[in-house]
């Protein structure tokens, strides 16, 4: 599957999420462009997952927050989430924390055979559910759009029942002496779950979120087994890292 966007539909994209609405007259106007053509991108668009298309424009698929972290450093979240898929295994069984670079992993496991996804993420459950050969449990519990989640009680009842090989979770910050930090306290909450109910729970985070605190504490870095980043990270923060024992993969 192409993730790949054009400059003309990062124009869109940052439209959509300023505006809330969009409609193809006024981006024909603005990019001086065809409607028709306008129509095509937002097909295009539409197929991706990016938006949702109205009578005479489009609407957004996500709430505008996701809509804006997606469009954050994603060449990184990408090659990130290639990592983690790969090491998921035939036959395994997996947690999915919500997240937009999280939700990136159920994208590459195409060709994998047999794999169990648990989740809290309708991001998850929407990239997942293309691919036939995933079987996905999804947590219930509350929604919340701002993050594309399912928190709460319910969703931390159906956690402590089940058992996992691997738990791939988000932050919102992290470092090596503040943990991992989030900024809402329920999902700091869900990644304690996935940890305790998983042989081996990964943090996957792009290298903007190392040395930010979020309002709620989460886990200490040596909690988790692997840290996936990207290319970006500091040497100085990689090696301070690694001298405290902590795993560090780059991608």
């Amino acid at each position: 599957m192409n993730e790949s966007l054009n400059e003309r539909e990062r124009l869109i994209l940052d439209k959509l999420s300023q505006l809330g609405s969009i409609s193809v007259t006024d981006l024909a106007t603005e990019l001086q462009l065809s409607e028709v053509t306008i129509r095509s991108d937002l097909k295009g668009l539409e197929e991706k997952g990016w938006l949702q298309r109205t009578r005479g424009g489009a609407a957004p698929a996500y709430h505008r927050d996701i809509l804006e972290r997606q469009r954050l450093h994603t060449e990184e979240k990408q090659a990130i989430a290639r990592a983690a898929a790969e090491l998921v295994q035939d036959g395994d069984v997996i947690m999915i924390e919500a997240g937009t670079t999280t939700a990136l992993i159920a994208r590459y496991l195409v060709g994998k055979r047999d794999v169990h996804i648990v989740t809290n993420s309708t991001l998850v459950f929407s990239y997942a559910r293309m691919n036939p050969a995933l079987q996905i449990t999804m947590t219930g519990g509350e929604f919340r759009r701002p993050t594309e989640s399912l928190v709460g009680p319910i969703t931390l009842e159906t956690i402590s029942r089940l058992n996992v090989r691997l738990a791939f979770v988000g932050t919102d910050g992290f470092s090596l002496h503040r943990g991992m930090t989030t900024h809402l306290v329920e999902g700091g909450e869900i990644v304690k779950a996935m940890k305790a109910h998983a042989e081996q729970t990964i943090l996957v985070a792009d290298s903007s979120k190392y040395g930010k605190v979020g309002f709620v504490s989460v886990l200490p870095l040596q909690e988790v087994a692997l840290i996936i980043t990207d290319r970006n990270l500091s040497s100085q923060a990689i090696t301070e890292l690694q001298e405290a024992s902590i795993s560090v993969q780059v991608t």
